[in-house]
Parts: structure tokens; sequence; C-alpha cells
């Protein structure tokens, strides 16, 4: 469950991240069957709508990687954190693992903001005990050679960055 970050948009989408995660799992020897969820533009409030729709595949785990246009639109922290509880507290119930991928607001969102943002993957993980990723686009925000020119979306050679961030605690949850 994911936006544009996970959806690939503007990249060729054979080469987002999601992708390459199938390709590693089926060459590590998995054999799960990946679904991506992802919509580009999608708040954690679309998600949690479509969530119990996406949950008839009945997932081994769900990755949810929501929040980064809750925080570019200047939505509410607390709605923000009860979309994304409501999210693990469903994927718990239908029997999934949890991965909650973290996300970054740039600093002109203001300290309070930021802090409180990125504060409610940290506090949710503790709280349900979930895998997390701190922040997906970490080794690749800070680096314009690995944005589009919205300065916004990685690029297609930073995808396998993005997969390294992420692969370390899914494959914690993950079983062959």
């Amino acid at each position: 469950m994911g936006d544009s970050l996970s959806a690939g948009y503007g990249i060729d989408q054979s080469k987002d991240w999601v992708t390459l995660l199938k390709k590693r799992l089926k060459s590590d020897g998995y054999s799960y069957n990946v679904v991506n969820a992802s919509i580009s533009g999608e708040t954690s409030r679309g998600g949690l709508s479509r969530l119990p729709g996406e949950l008839k595949h009945k997932p081994h785990v769900v990755i949810i990687e929501l929040g980064a246009n809750d925080g570019l639109r200047g939505l509410s922290l607390d709605s923000l954190r009860e979309n994304l509880k409501q999210m693990i507290q469903l994927s718990r119930k239908a029997g999934a693992r949890v991965l909650l991928i973290g996300m970054r607001m740039p600093p002109n969102y203001g300290p309070q903001y930021t802090e409180g943002f990125y504060k409610i993957y940290t506090d949710l993980a503790k709280q349900f005990h979930t895998g997390l990723v701190p922040f997906l686009l970490d080794g690749v925000a800070t680096q314009r050679n690995l944005m589009q020119a919205d300065n916004m979306h990685p690029i297609a050679q930073a995808q396998p960055i993005l997969l390294e961030n992420v692969w370390p605690d899914l494959s914690a949850l993950l079983s062959k």
C-alpha cells in the first residue's frame, strides 16, 4: 500500500523498487506473490479506505508506505496517525505482519510539524511491534542526481537503493 514512491511515478514500471523486490524474492527462493497496491497521489485516508479490498489477497506481509502526500498537503498529524494505526490493525486482524515505511518532511514545514510527522512512524512501530524502515528515501533524497526534475520522485537508477533501504526490515518478516 503506497503512493507515487512505490507506484514508480515517472519511471519505467519495470524498474521501480517494488518490481525489483519481486525479482529479488524470486531469485532468493521466496515464493511470495507481490501485489503493488500503490497509487500516485494516495494519502493515508485513501489507503485506509482501499485496504479492506486488498486484504482479499490474504497477504503474509503488508507494506505500508503512505503519509508523504498527507504531509505535503499539511494534513493533520492526528489523522495520519489514526489512519496508519487502523491500517496496521486491519492488516494484523487479517493475519498479516506489517512493515511500516517512514517518511520525512522538508524542513520548511517547521520543526514541530516535521518532527511530529516522523515520530508517528517510530511511535506506531513501537506500539504495534511492526517492522520499520525509518526513511524510504535515505541516501537518495539529498542526492539531486538521483531525483527527477520535480525533486520529489527518485529516478530509475535510485530504485535499487530504495529496495536496499527496505530489504533488511522486510526480510526479517519473511519465511521461506
